[in-house]
């Protein structure tokens, strides 16, 4: 690595002011400090969040649930409240990556980091879920800008994520072997007057899937997910998968999902 200097405050106050005299916040790590080993990624100053006691936790409120920035993607997976509230979040943070990262990941470092394959995205765009931050909160739909592209600002740090409780919902995803990212992923949400469905790993980011929402909407059933034709245009192809192949998973995870959720 590259020189820096390394600050654990204790207070969300005192990490917020070394974010904006330029500090690279460091969450989870399991990017950032892959990136510095490499020598890829040169912060001058690291800010770890690891220490701040207002940035975790996990609490029903109301029809919401809450969850602190620095919850680890095993601890939400293995809370009660996400179990009976949200399962299918618990199920989508249980599915990440491999032991050593869900003990370590966070979902604040993830939805800020925003990789075009992680899972949690999926989730905060379907549910219609709100990303609270030292300055202010952001809808999902207007969050996500893009290949690693978020709303936020220089020095604002996220500090929790408020989750809608759906009727129904689910997360179905199509691993890549070896990295367990989403090849495609798919989230489908029913909520009290209509159903949101966003896909993950199919493309520069996040997106929503308009024809499969008018559909599942109308009728709440796999058949009707599989009345709807999806386009290969605009989606990735690589080593791992055509646009093509991905157009089909996106198809075939939705219907899973929705039978996931009726079931």
């Amino acid at each position: 690595m590259y020189a820096f200097t390394f600050e654990r405050p204790s207070t969300l106050g005192d990490a917020a002011k070394l974010a904006a005299a330029g500090a690279r916040p460091l969450a989870g790590g399991q990017t950032l400090l892959a990136s510095m080993k490499l020598r890829l990624a040169n912060p001058e100053n690291l800010v770890d969040l690891g220490g701040i006691r207002e940035l975790s936790g996990i609490r029903r409120d109301g029809n919401q649930l809450v969850i602190g920035a620095m919850a680890r993607h095993a601890e939400v997976a293995a809370s009660d409240d996400v179990k009976s509230a949200l399962p299918a979040l618990a199920e989508l943070a249980g599915g990440i990556g491999d032991r050593q990262v869900r003990n370590l990941g966070t979902i604040g470092g993830s939805l800020a980091n925003n990789d075009p394959a992680a899972c949690y995205p999926a989730a905060v765009l379907a549910l219609a879920a709100t990303i609270k931050t030292t300055h202010r909160e952001i809808p999902a739909d207007e969050y996500f800008t893009g290949l690693f592209g978020t709303a936020l600002e220089d020095g604002e740090l996220i500090t929790a994520v408020r989750f809608p409780i759906p009727r129904r919902a689910a997360y179905m995803k199509f691993r890549q072997p070896a990295s367990r990212f989403a090849l495609i992923g798919v989230f489908v949400a029913q909520g009290a007057s209509q159903v949101r469905v966003a896909v993950t790993g199919g493309g520069n980011g996040v997106f929503r899937h308009e024809g499969l929402e008018q559909a599942l909407t109308s009728s709440f059933a796999p058949e009707a997910a599989a009345g709807v034709e999806i386009s290969a245009d605009g989606l990735s192809s690589d080593l791992h998968a055509t646009a093509a192949y991905r157009a089909n998973l996106i198809g075939v995870m939705a219907q899973r999902a929705v039978a996931q959720a009726l079931g």
